[in-house]
């Protein structure tokens, strides 16, 4: 048994991120199947939460060093960066990769942090992944905001997913600027709104029809009369989602059936006003699974948070049971618990724990985090007694 934080609306249908504790049951193997609806774990995605908390971290210090005037960060300050609770993270983390963070003072001169030669040679090819992410950034901005009912969006809100999206800090200013033709700032209600200028329909193809497109089916083709009914849900067709049911899952024939007529039924554009649809019809409804499909595609991994998704509700006229839609496509979407915050998976875009597509920010990073693993024992057991780390002179 496990609990996930949950989507809910206030009784006035304005929607806020209140969170409730909703229990779900996991099989755990053997005996009768209960009447309780089973939530599967998938335990890859959920070794994704584990493995990224290595590399987080080491981003985190690497951009925390690389903001100080002099690269280099007085290890007495550190505490005012992180935090007293995680200073001790960073502190393990400085003594574990010496192969990405060099020590250096000692006898009268303050203990001192900064990248070793190593790690700054990789760092400068940060600005080169930046720039080939920009174009990148740019499209899938105008995207999201061509989702949305109005074609805005608060700043707030895309500041609340920039990280996930991949924009810089203060985009606004060092990126909105750059594109009057497709993008202003403009106050709503006393808000600072992003607004898209112009609609491009050249972007309005969503991913799930750019990878048909790439496995050579039409958006216009049909289907066979007769069609084999896959137990992996799976089906060639142009409204078909591509999904992976989740381990230990055993789908009926009457469960399959179903799930082939809705695989198979045509539902309106995501990029198409919300506004004009009934969200009681089947259609509008699949068309609400393409909108979470398209909004975790533009991210760079592939993911959000509940929290995230959740604070979108009104820009994207998504249900208030948010939360059961994503559990009743659960070969589509994947909640996990790990973590600080449960996080909604899009399951097409793994490999077990791996993400298939990289953008170049996401390869610079895995080069650098790649660092702790080479000469790590070898400069471990070189370091000078002057440059080992005393917590007490930290404190």
């Amino acid at each position: 048994m496990i609990r996930i934080f949950g989507f809910v609306s206030s009784a006035n249908g304005n929607q806020k991120s209140s969170y409730m504790l909703m229990p779900v049951r996991y099989k755990s193997g053997g005996g009768s199947r209960p009447k309780k609806k089973i939530y599967y774990r998938d335990h890859e995605l959920d070794r994704v939460m584990d493995l990224q908390k290595k590399p987080s971290l080491i981003l985190k210090l690497k951009s925390i060093i690389q903001s100080q005037r002099n690269q280099s960060l007085l290890l007495r300050d550190l505490e005012k960066e992180v935090g007293f609770v995680q200073k001790w993270n960073f502190m393990a983390a400085i003594e574990k990769y010496p192969s990405i963070f060099h020590v250096g003072g000692g006898n009268r001169a303050p203990p001192f942090l900064r990248l070793t030669q190593k790690a700054e040679k990789i760092a400068s090819e940060e600005a080169e992944a930046r720039n080939l992410m920009e174009p990148i950034l740019v499209k899938n901005l105008r995207k999201l905001l061509m989702l949305s009912v109005d074609c805005r969006v608060p700043l707030e809100k895309i500041e609340l997913i920039r990280s996930e999206l991949g924009l810089p800090e203060e985009f606004e200013k060092l990126l909105i600027p750059k594109y009057p033709e497709l993008f202003s700032v403009n106050d709503v209600n006393g808000k600072p709104y992003l607004h898209l200028e112009n609609w491009d329909s050249s972007l309005a193809v969503t991913a799930r029809e750019e990878r048909l497109a790439s496995e050579g089916i039409a958006a216009s083709a049909g289907y066979p009369k007769r069609i084999r009914i896959l137990k992996d849900g799976n089906f060639l067709g142009p409204h078909a989602f591509k999904v992976r049911f989740p381990a230990g899952f055993r789908p009926n024939v009457s469960y399959l059936e179903q799930f082939e007529k809705w695989q198979k039924m045509d539902f309106p554009s995501p990029y198409l006003n919300a506004r004009r649809f009934e969200i009681a019809d089947p259609k509008a409804r699949k068309r609400v699974v393409g909108v979470l499909h398209e909004l975790l595609s533009l991210t760079m991994e592939k993911r959000m948070t509940s929290a995230q998704l959740d604070a979108f509700h009104s820009e994207f006229l998504l249900p208030s049971k948010l939360l059961l839609c994503l559990i009743k496509h659960h070969g589509i979407f994947y909640i996990t618990n790990k973590g600080a915050r449960s996080t909604v998976f899009l399951k097409e875009a793994y490999d077990g724990s791996n993400l298939i597509e990289k953008c170049p920010v996401l390869l610079f990073h895995h080069k650098f985090v790649a660092l702790c693993g080479r000469g790590e024992i070898n400069n471990s057991c070189n370091r000078m007694p002057s440059t080992r780390l005393d917590h007490r002179k930290v404190i």
